[in-house]
């Protein structure tokens, strides 16, 4: 591609361009970062590329990006209710900053307030005991219910429980996702994946639109499911079971670990046994984890306070967040209507309704958002 149309592409492109590298920033992401004000260098200056020393197989694919690949990525950030969160955005979750190797990009599905909440990742296996069933339903719907997001890898088993057990509550979920999220893994759970759109849940991914399932993945995705919450639940794995790389990624991110104890008898208990014996907290009741988790949860709740403070998020003094707040109704209405009622840019419109979101003036629906009783107070 010739050097003036390369100079056309934003910052974004070069960021969504190196993430379709696979494994360029996990491998490599502690050199790369020192240059990401430079990411159009990066690109265009073959001299500034061969500095970074990196293996050719990274530096070729560098110097011919797949372009049509980030063309997809924003296609999907168009559509109603789809967003890319980049690692420099306000909206990027700074707990997930805190991990050694933070995605630079989120592709988020759904309500993109919740990246931001308070979460609690449910894991465990995917061929699960009915016992093991019911206690991830449980805990995932009382720590909701305290108003904890729950948030797990979208697998059958635990992780589709746990899902529910929110949902059910009337609460919030996260799944975060080891594929595209245009793609549904397992297709088993394509009636979950519109039950969490339905009821104001996420989907996250930090893989590009199009990735079909792969082994490696999914314990990259695990990653983020632990980097996401303040502590991990494991209810039942067994002694290989990928849940176990979650608590893994949980405990070397300083995240609480917790586990269900079960019978010596079942193999799926001997898992959670063993983490506990690593220092695990064995839990049997939800105030177990809130009582653990208690410094965790107030210190993310001032770190919020601070974010929310630097967004400047006195909402009722802004004449354009008024504006916008204005052109939402009771009835589901749809971002292209937004953005014309408003006469406000496409970009800005699209980084204003999540604030809105978060101060709980108007919530997202599929199509688009709704207003929210608080908004009469405007």
């Amino acid at each position: 591609m010739a050097t003036n149309k390369i100079n056309k592409k934003t910052n974004l492109e070069y960021l969504l361009a190196l993430n379709h590298i696979p494994d360029v920033m996990f491998y490599h992401q502690q050199k790369l970062l020192k240059y990401l004000d430079n990411l159009e260098e990066i690109f265009t200056s073959p001299n500034y590329l061969n500095n970074l020393n990196l293996a050719e197989t990274i530096t070729a694919q560098i110097r011919d990006p797949n372009w049509a690949g980030v063309a997809n990525d924003l296609a999907f950030a168009k559509e109603p209710n789809h967003h890319i969160v980049t690692i420099f955005d306000q909206t990027y979750p700074p707990q997930l900053k805190e991990i050694a190797a933070p995605p630079l990009v989120l592709f988020v599905a759904g309500n993109l307030a919740n990246i931001l909440t308070l979460q609690i990742a449910v894991v465990g296996s995917r061929n699960p005991t009915p016992t093991g069933v019911e206690n991830a339903y449980q805990f995932a719907n009382e720590l909701a219910t305290n108003g904890i997001t729950i948030t797990s890898g979208f697998a059958m088993g635990i992780d589709t429980a746990s899902h529910l057990g929110a949902i059910e509550a009337n609460g919030a979920t996260i799944a975060v996702m080891g594929t595209g999220l245009d793609i549904i893994y397992p297709r088993s759970n394509t009636k979950l994946q519109h039950k969490i759109l339905e009821k104001n849940g996420t989907l996250v991914s930090e893989f590009p639109i199009g990735t079909v399932p792969l082994a490696k993945n999914f314990p990259l995705r695990n990653r983020i499911i632990s980097g996401l919450s303040v502590g991990t639940l494991v209810v039942e794995a067994t002694l290989k079971s990928g849940s176990l790389i979650t608590a893994k990624f949980a405990a070397e991110q300083n995240r609480e670990v917790f586990a269900v104890p079960g019978s010596i008898n079942n193999l799926l208990a001997k898992g959670c046994h063993n983490i506990i014996r690593q220092g695990a907290k064995l839990v049997e009741t939800t105030e177990d984890i809130l009582e653990e988790l208690a410094p965790a949860i107030n210190k993310l709740k001032n770190h919020q306070k601070s974010v929310n403070k630097s967004l400047n998020l006195e909402i009722n003094l802004d004449r354009d967040y008024k504006k916008l707040l204005e052109c939402i109704g009771y009835e589901v209405t749809p971002i292209d209507v937004l953005i014309a009622r408003s006469k406000l840019k496409a970009r800005d419109v699209i980084a204003m309704l999540p604030i809105l979101e978060l101060e709980k003036l108007i919530a997202s629906a599929p199509g688009g958002y709704v207003r929210t009783k608080t908004c009469a107070k405007i």
